[in-house]
């Protein structure tokens, strides 16, 4: 086979390759090119390619970058996303040949057009980014709305509690709220209740542990004139028939003796029930909520509370966790009781830091109520307009005591160090520099970087 029929054969090839093929000498001239390239790069058929320069057509603004420099440098494949004139994409891949020598002899170049891909991809992280602004902005306006029912959540244990608590508002199933004293049971059964879709209709609160077990029945389903001595002659209505097409709150239902306990099984089972005295049934469209203390399984093994209500109460329980569980919850609650008793007692008081800290580092027993009514208490007590450390008691039990006359039994200096090494590690775990931790503790940086080094503790 002759060198002319090797021409025409390789030719024929090219012209029967339907992707873009494109080859060049090693200073980027053309020596080769099938048709589907005008066609692709939006050419006319008149244009002609062959003996024409690359970098030329890159001048020209044809396409852009051009591969076959850097395939020349690396003497290896290359591929890149080329941007033609008419804003189109291709992935670009430019092959080194060698001649028999081993020397780079030509660049072969192939394309393919990715301009859809290219736009998909630009969309969706377009897309994204608009996911995570809408996924910032629900949280922002999730977080200012638990603000707004009088919640402040910043830990993970009270965002979650408040997130099952919310979920299940719109739906209308029976949620036992559990807990210590003081940490927002009450709270969060009126948020579930406003977030309900009986919002519009009454929240009725009952406290079962406050009513006398003699008068519960009539106060909660009301009594007929004459029903009893003492009765009002008009008789009254119970507070179960007033939650009508609203939420019915069972506070402190582990304090039921077992004889209530069977009489509000029966309501909650049926929501009908007779007046104390009273021959007609009524009837009553009402959401249950209850809420406890107590730790009612130990009591159902205990016999002091029923099985039964227990497993009629507990469809959806709730655990919110006591405030020492959530410590970092504790500086932004006083911030917001601060604003919150500083306007409505028309007082402008502020915490210094000291304060802060002792205040997060208490036990709250009591849980928000306690923390609660502590500012308040400070706010309407206090004669300055900075509330310091000094400004606190703190009630100590025996067990206190005795560790603080333990504290005394150690030498000054000694309990010196201990409480400035344990200030200083708060300062480290509460700032990201030194500077930060000088400006916290009102020292100098180098002191900082001194006293951590005394201490051993990386910051």
């Amino acid at each position: 086979m002759n060198n002319t029929t090797i021409n025409e054969e390789n030719e024929a090839i090219l012209n029967a390759i339907k992707d873009d093929l494109l080859v060049t000498d090693i200073h980027g001239v053309i020596t080769k090119v099938t048709p589907a390239m005008k066609q692709l790069y939006g050419l006319h058929d008149d244009e002609e390619l062959v003996g024409r320069s690359v970098y030329d057509l890159e001048q020209e603004g044809l396409f852009t970058p051009i591969v076959t420099p850097l395939v020349k440098k690396q003497e290896e494949r290359v591929t890149l996303i080329q941007t033609t004139r008419e804003n189109k994409k291709f992935l670009v891949t430019g092959v080194p040949v060698f001649n028999t020598k081993g020397k780079l002899w030509r660049v072969a170049t192939y394309s393919h057009d990715v301009t859809e891909l290219v736009n998909m991809k630009s969309y969706l992280e377009d897309m994204e980014g608009e996911m995570e602004r809408v996924l910032h902005e629900l949280t922002h306006l999730r977080s200012r709305h638990m603000q707004e029912h009088g919640f402040v959540a910043k830990s993970p244990e009270m965002k979650r509690c408040l997130e099952m608590a919310k979920q299940v508002a719109d739906v209308d199933v029976n949620v036992l709220l559990l807990g210590e004293s003081g940490v927002g049971k009450t709270q969060i059964a009126k948020m579930i209740h406003k977030e309900s879709m009986r919002t519009e209709g009454p929240f009725i609160e009952v406290n079962c542990g406050a009513i006398p077990a003699s008068l519960f029945e009539a106060e909660l389903f009301g009594y007929e004139g004459g029903a009893f001595t003492g009765a009002q002659r008009q008789g009254k209505i119970g507070l179960a028939e007033l939650a009508e097409g609203g939420t019915l709150f069972l506070d402190e239902i582990g304090e039921l003796s077992l004889a209530d306990q069977v009489k509000v099984l029966k309501f909650i089972q049926e929501k009908q029930f007779y007046r104390v005295g009273g021959r007609k049934m009524k009837s009553v469209d009402f959401r249950l909520i209850s809420a406890t203390n107590q730790k009612l399984d130990k009591m159902v093994e205990a016999n002091t509370f029923r099985e039964d209500l227990y497993f009629r109460l507990n469809v959806v329980p709730i655990t919110i966790p006591p405030l020492r569980e959530r410590s970092s919850d504790i500086i932004p609650l006083i911030h917001h009781f601060l604003q919150e008793f500083s306007k409505k007692h028309h007082r402008d008081i502020s915490f210094d830091k000291n304060t802060l800290y002792l205040l997060s580092e208490l036990e709250w027993k009591g849980n928000v109520r306690e923390l609660m009514n502590m500012i308040e208490r400070l706010i309407v007590t206090s004669s300055s307009r900075v509330i310091t450390a000094n400004d606190i008691t703190i009630p100590r039990s025996p067990a206190a005591k005795k560790e603080m006359y333990d504290t005394f039994s150690k030498t000054l200096p000694d309990t010196l160090a201990e409480v400035e090494a344990s200030i200083m590690q708060e300062a480290a775990l509460n700032c990201r520099t030194t500077t930060e931790m000088a400006k916290w503790l009102g020292i100098s940086q180098p002191s900082v970087v001194r006293k951590l080094k005394k201490y051993n503790i990386r910051s």
